[in-house]
């Protein structure tokens, strides 16, 4: 089963119409081994009880004519189907778009935010060695801890 319903762009539950949750049911329904295994022994039985004396009296007529009738709304039940999946396609494409565009602003406001921080940490940089050259000019030492001979 597929597990697109629990995308968090994915509209599921009662946000969706009775018909997009009708071709949900038939599309995970009908288009699973499940269902194909049920309609080979469906066909089986079928054959079986109508095989000798069955309830029909001109076996597999009845049959036929159902057969002939799911195939006449076969096409319907695809479209529908492929109509549901495209839309189901189509909400997370617009999830993942809006996600991108929400994370290319993040990036692009770190990018400028780490530009800043670099920009600062290099004029406090400079102004630190600015201090130590200018001391070292005029002969005198850097402060340094309380006690330190160098300190005085």
């Amino acid at each position: 089963m597929n597990k697109w319903h629990l995308h968090p762009g994915v509209r599921t539950g009662d946000r969706l119409t009775f018909g997009e949750r009708s071709a949900d049911l038939m599309r995970n329904g009908m288009g699973s081994w499940p269902f194909v295994a049920a309609f080979l022994l469906l066909m089986a039985g079928w054959a079986a009880v109508n095989g000798s004396d069955g309830f029909d009296p001109y076996p597999f007529i009845l049959l036929n004519l159902f057969l002939s009738m799911i195939a006449g709304l076969q096409g319907a039940i695809l479209l529908i189907s492929a109509k549901r999946e495209d839309s189901v396609n189509s909400e997370v494409a617009v999830h993942t778009l809006t996600n991108t565009d929400q994370l290319r602003r993040l990036i692009e406001a770190n990018t400028a935010l780490t530009e800043t921080v670099a920009m600062l940490a290099s004029e406090i940089h400079d102004h630190v060695c600015a201090d130590e050259d200018t001391m070292h000019a005029h002969g005198e030492s850097l402060p340094g801890p309380a006690g330190d001979p160098r300190s005085r």
